[in-house]
């Protein structure tokens, strides 16, 4: 559904904070309790009919020293927050509180660096030099690892009669993130099985701010919300973390000097790329995948387990790059669900000067060194943009009317029509995002024909519990049959 192209009327940008401290702590009540993310935002574009609107964001005193943010909800204002001649990026990365350097051995890592500062460009070229040097690991790691935790799928729905699928893909992600990157499952380190729950115990103290876990109100908004946790709650676990990552990465460690960069500086930030953006990512995406498959007809199912066997058939009954890349419609579902479901929801960045911000009705000034915040749920399924937006349509973005949609999937802090590079903060590893969630759908449908689930929220991502697996007729590994829920 085109937009209009028409210039837009400069208008003041609607909305406000309210009184300072007690206006915050509301609004944060709300986002959490009493309306959710979804409705805290959707209400107040609803009340004051624009999607470019001034209002607070968690987590708010005294976590956050100013909550007051403007906000762009739509398609067409959300990318002013790439355009880093315009926005600045540091110190932005989780928002409007920082956590400490503590948990990240003093050091500002790659995604709390704007691309001005030197370091940046050395850090995100470390990051691209390892995805390069590991890219034909990728298939086969990730084959290996999700073939067990589909084989643990089966046996826990034969006893069970049900099997928790995050459980398994936060273990089995874990040690393919090593072996793909490092070619060192952590598994089989002395960090043996704990890798998952140490990296879950760092990533919670950075993250729980813009969480809630079910507990009393009270209890949450003094524990998590109001005051940051202090970091020796995780310094033994990530010693461990980072004695592992010193090991395992040593070859692409000791080619870092030549970046400018020290050995100490540079493992830290591998540690955070591989655990906070890979395996976070993956904690997210993969289940998010999963979900969306189950709530889909069966016959979305059918004709990605066709697509992809095909393919595969293709290629002599390999999984291989180019095998994957002809599977249109296993690419399309996952687009569709990272514009969903994006990994990451909140953007944020700073004007770096006076500005004018368009969405599709109005243009809007915003002041030098305004805070500029993005959900990107809404941005992504604005109705302006996506026909039945709120519904998750697989084939969306087939053919050459789907192909023009693609540039408004956006997870990656950028387009999906751009390529990361050392002056942008697009993701480093958005290629290889989209194609471990292209391969999860490849491995899952050359094994079943469809399957159940049942799909509920957990924390930052959906919770997918398998309640039944048909596998394929076609496998040489058995015959069909069905696994229910008992």
């Amino acid at each position: 559904m085109a937009a209009s192209d028409a210039a837009p009327t400069v208008k003041e940008i609607p909305g406000g904070y309210g009184m300072p401290f007690v206006s915050p702590i509301r609004d944060r009540l709300d986002f959490y309790y009493f309306q959710g993310a979804d409705k805290y935002f959707q209400s107040r574009v609803d009340k004051h009919h624009s999607t470019v609107l001034r209002l607070n964001v968690p987590p708010g005193p005294f976590m956050a020293s100013d909550p007051r943010v403007v906000a762009v909800l739509d398609a067409k204002s959300f990318p002013v927050l790439f355009d880093v001649s315009k926005v600045e990026k540091k110190n932005v990365f989780t928002g409007t509180y920082m956590p400490s350097t503590s948990l990240t051995g003093g050091y500002r890592v790659c995604s709390y660096l704007d691309p001005s500062e030197p370091s940046h460009a050395k850090v995100k070229q470390l990051l691209f030099n390892v995805l390069a040097s590991r890219k034909d690991a990728v298939i086969p790691a990730f084959r290996t690892n999700f073939t067990g935790l589909f084989q643990t799928m089966e046996s826990q729905l034969a006893s069970a009669g049900k099997s928790d699928f995050n459980k398994l893909n936060d273990n089995t992600s874990f040690d393919f993130l090593g072996e793909a990157y490092f070619g060192v499952r952590p598994s089989s380190t002395e960090l043996g099985s704990t890798g998952p729950t140490k990296s879950t115990k760092w990533l919670f103290l950075q993250l729980c701010p813009l969480m809630t876990l079910g507990l009393p109100k009270i209890l949450e908004e003094l524990l998590l919300h109001t005051f940051p946790l202090p970091p020796l709650i995780a310094k033994g676990d990530y010693k461990a973390l980072y004695k592992y990552f010193s090991d395992a990465a040593g070859s692409a460690l000791d080619s870092v000097e030549k970046l400018g960069l020290s050995r100490e500086e540079a493992c830290h930030n591998l540690l955070f790329a591989t655990v906070f953006n890979s395996y976070g990512g993956m904690k997210v995406l993969l289940p998010g995948i999963l979900g969306w498959l189950a709530k889909a007809e069966e016959s979305l199912h059918a004709q990605l387990a066709k697509e992809i066997r095909a393919a595969v058939a293709g290629e002599g009954g390999k999984v291989t790059l180019n095998a994957v890349e002809k599977m249109e419609l296993t690419r399309s579902v996952v687009y569709e669900a990272l514009r969903m479901d994006p990994p990451v929801k909140y953007q944020y960045g700073k004007a770096k000067q006076d500005l004018v911000i368009e969405s599709h009705d109005a243009a809007y000034q915003v002041k030098k060194g305004e805070m500029i915040f993005g959900y990107q749920p809404l941005a992504t399924r604005d109705p302006k943009v996506f026909d039945k937006a709120e519904q998750f349509i697989g084939d969306r973005f087939l053919g050459d009317e789907g192909k023009k949609l693609i540039k408004y999937v956006v997870w990656s802090n950028g387009p999906e029509t751009e390529t990361p590079s050392v002056a942008n903060k697009q993701c480093p590893g958005k290629e290889l995002v989209v194609l471990v969630g292209r391969l999860l759908v490849v491995e899952f449908f050359l094994r079943y024909d469809t399957f159940t689930a049942d799909v509920g929220t957990i924390l930052l991502g959906s919770q997918v519990t398998v309640t039944s697996l048909t596998k394929s007729s076609a496998s040489s590994s058995s015959s069909s049959t069905t696994t229910t829920n008992l």
